[in-house]
């Protein structure tokens, strides 16, 4: 993998675990995510004007991680409720990157080396270790079933935005695309739910709903352009070393547990990025 695109999924993982860390703080995690994604599609209003609408092939591609996105955040923040964010994370991240090399290999018949593949297998596995090792409490059976479930959905929304990306001509302009028409959903689906008082009270500091935007935003724009110059299997498996953040975040700020075995999970994690890196 080239070096810039490899610092640069990097950077994405560091943010992608810094406005899911936001999920757990204060606000209900499901009106956290809506503050996030409709502040992303706020921000990507002015780059879908600069760099326009991708192809029309590529837009039943968006239609479906559009669907896709709402079933993730659903999911995401519901297992939130029912246990840490260094337990729920992990699982939900940990999974995908497994899943979607199956799906890359069959779908896109992409090379990957015997080394690339050890990579992607120790880093996965150091990332479900970590969410296991070490927790004072066992984990609430509905969080593991929704991180499951999230780890699944992730593999399909990569997967099609991968694919997306690369027939639109223009992987920034399915970016933009993506960001402006899902930073709607959420949105009437929660007005729906909670209703407008409890919606407007969650973008009252709207400061913290930019950064937290910003930086969903941009992690997965990073991701997006970077499935389009690398295989997308290795792009997914770079991005979950985004727990390592997570994990420092969890502990430092959300005063969340962290043990030895963490550590150990960490080596594994770290293993995988060297093998990715030099595949």
């Amino acid at each position: 993998m080239d070096p810039l695109v490899f610092a640069a999924v990097l950077a994405a993982a560091a943010m992608h675990a810094g406005w899911n860390a936001s999920l757990k703080l204060k606000l209900d995690p499901l009106l956290a995510m809506t503050r996030i994604t409709t502040m992303a599609g706020v921000i990507a209003i002015p780059a879908l004007a600069w760099f326009g609408m991708p192809r029309l092939e590529s837009w039943p591609w968006l239609a479906g991680s559009i669907v896709l996105h709402l079933g993730y955040y659903v999911a995401l923040t519901e297992a939130y409720r029912h246990a840490d964010m260094s337990q729920v994370y992990p699982i939900a991240r940990g999974g995908a990157p497994l899943m979607t090399t199956a799906g890359s290999l069959l779908l896109l018949s992409e090379p990957i080396t015997p080394r690339g593949m050890a990579g992607i297998a120790l880093l996965a596995s150091g990332v479900v270790l970590m969410s296991f090792a070490g927790r004072e409490r066992n984990l609430d059976l509905r969080a593991v079933v929704l991180a499951l479930v999230t780890a699944v959905i992730i593999c399909g929304y990569t997967l099609v935005d991968g694919i997306g990306a690369r027939v639109a001509g223009d992987p920034h302009a399915y970016a933009a695309a993506l960001f402006v028409v899902d930073g709607f959903p959420l949105l009437v689906y929660v007005l729906w739910c909670h209703g407008s008082r409890q919606v407007g009270w969650t973008f009252a500091k709207p400061l913290t709903a930019f950064i937290g935007g910003g930086m969903s935003l941009a992690s997965y724009w990073i991701a997006i352009w970077a499935m389009t110059v690398a295989p997308i299997a290795l792009v997914a498996a770079l991005r979950e070393s985004s727990v390592l953040f997570a994990a420092l975040i969890a502990f430092t700020i959300l005063k969340e547990p962290l043990h030895s075995r963490r550590v150990f999970a960490a080596a594994f994690i770290c293993i995988g990025l060297a093998l990715i890196r030099i595949q």
